[in-house]
């Protein structure tokens, strides 16, 4: 049966708008320097792609003219002479280029008789080059688990769930959104189904214990069959880990019939598991931070910010490839040649330029809600989620989620991840909230404090908390702190060393 033409059309979009959609989150997602790096490999790497040099800025200051902001991607004609004529079909036209160009001349350096093969050659020995001398930059987290995805036999939608669980995954690979946050409100029903597929995709790759959700489920996924003591250790960590944590072994012996000598070679079999598997990719390496966006004070009281993108280069089609394009001296197979060139030079402009927009609104609306965080410090952060700035500005929160990640706001408090803005919070006594932060600053200065011979039990730190305005109850103290390891009265009492040199439990 043949399609329809809108069918074709339909099919061709969505060929096309895969890869377009896959670089514009990755341009999103690259940090400044990042950024940079990768413009620069761009250029090597398409020769219709060049970089603007702007003349002339003083002179025409001197003569009163207005000062033109650099920007990205806004040069698209030549002598006034548009790629597509008819602009009602623009975007028709550049799907129908770009679906040729994918089927008619695939990426493929086998065929040496292309077009212009020379100057792909030496473009490409430059980008060579340029990638060998580049700073080897180390896996990521992301990368490695994205990479094991091929090995699984999934449908589309599945594996677009496990992508999405891997890049909401922490820094200690620990999965702290909960799957139904990660439901697309405009994608299908079943959503929800595959993402408890994908997860459990993604809990079976290595390392071991990634996209736990807590730790008792990060070191029950390391305990395989093959592990010695399997089954005693899957009982111990399911129903006596927090028993293990205050060392109750008598405990422990009463409830399991285990003797002590096997509670202490169980827990030494638990000490060779890793309690944060995602660490081991993001410790190695620190690179060197600049910041992604600036804020600054107004006159009225407010902050505003601004990108840091002065380094950024202003990229633009060649004029040279432009007009070989339009000549009509030019043959066809040069001519659709490059075409893709430019199609792909085009959708790299695009794509930074929606990098900055969609940066400019997320570090803004991040800034309007933490204004206190600015004003006062970091003890005056307000609870935020990703979802609120997603409502605020009308995106969905994994693109939020995408624009903060390893991007940098410089302060006049100094410099801080963006993500650092975004914190869980409780609510006191008298029904305000209160983030986790100021709940966690105020805890370690009492307990920091605390007499030695005789620290404070839990009941007396929510005493304190409340004569420092914070009013929580007793459980979310004990919470809070277990959380921050910091250990219970009766152990802090009774070890001398420093928390920093404990013995492990």
């Amino acid at each position: 049966m043949r399609m329809s033409f809108g069918q074709e059309m339909r099919m061709a979009q969505k060929q096309v708008l895969a890869p377009r959609m896959i670089q514009s989150m990755e341009i999103l997602q690259l940090p400044q320097m990042a950024l940079e790096e990768r413009i620069e490999q761009e250029i090597q790497n398409n020769e219709t792609l060049e970089v603007e040099e702007v003349e002339g800025d003083a002179a025409g200051a001197e003569a009163g003219a207005a000062p033109v902001e650099p920007s990205v991607g806004t040069e698209r004609t030549v002598d006034e002479k548009p790629l597509v004529v008819d602009q009602e079909h623009a975007n028709q036209a550049d799907f129908e280029r770009s679906y040729d160009w994918a089927s008619e001349y695939p990426d493929s350096d086998d065929d040496r008789s292309r077009p212009s093969a020379g100057r792909v050659d030496e473009a490409s020995d430059r980008y060579l080059d340029a990638m060998a001398n580049m700073e080897e930059r180390p896996e990521t987290l992301f990368n490695h688990l994205h990479d094991q995805l091929s090995n699984y036999d999934l449908t589309d939608a599945e594996r677009q769930a496990a992508d999405r669980i891997i890049f909401n995954l922490d820094v200690n690979g620990y999965l702290p959104t909960p799957l139904e946050e990660l439901v697309d409100t405009d994608g299908p029903a079943d959503q929800i189904d595959q993402l408890r597929r994908a997860l459990l995709v993604v809990q079976g790759m290595e390392p071991a214990g990634v996209a736990a959700r807590d730790l008792r489920e990060c070191l029950l996924l390391q305990i395989r069959p093959e592990t010695p003591f399997a089954m005693q250790l899957r009982k111990l960590v399911s129903d006596h880990l927090e028993d293990l944590a205050g060392n109750r072994l008598p405990l422990i012996e009463k409830k399991t019939g285990f003797s002590i000598a096997e509670i202490e070679r169980l827990r030494h079999e638990l000490h060779s598991l890793h309690p944060k598997p995602g660490a081991m990719f993001t410790t190695p390496y620190v690179p060197a931070v600049k910041p992604d966006v600036h804020v600054e004070p107004q006159a009225d009281g407010s902050w505003k910010v601004r990108l840091e993108d002065v380094d950024l280069p202003n990229l633009r089609i060649s004029p040279l490839y432009r007009d070989m394009l339009l000549s009509p001296d030019t043959d066809p197979a040069t001519r659709e040649y490059i075409k893709r060139k430019i199609n792909a030079a085009q959708w790299l402009i695009e794509s930074i330029e929606q990098r900055r927009s969609t940066l400019l609104k997320t570090s803004q609306a991040i800034v309007d809600h933490q204004t206190r965080f600015l004003s006062e410090g970091p003890e005056a952060i307000e609870p935020l989620k990703m979802q609120q700035i997603a409502d605020r500005i009308g995106m969905h929160v994994t693109t939020v989620s995408r624009a903060v990640d390893d991007k940098w706001l410089q302060t006049p408090r100094g410099l801080f991840a963006l993500r650092r803005f975004f914190v869980g919070g409780t609510i006191s006594a008298d029904g305000e909230e209160v983030a986790w932060d100021t709940v966690r600053i105020k805890l370690q200065e009492i307990i920091d404090a605390e007499p030695k011979d005789d620290p404070y039990s839990d009941d007396a730190l929510v005493e304190e908390l409340a004569k420092r305005g914070i009013t929580v109850a007793r459980r979310t103290v004990t919470k809070y702190r277990k959380a921050m390891d910091i250990p219970s009265s009766r152990q802090r009492r009774d070890w001398t060393l420093p928390r920093q040199q404990k013995p492990a439990e």
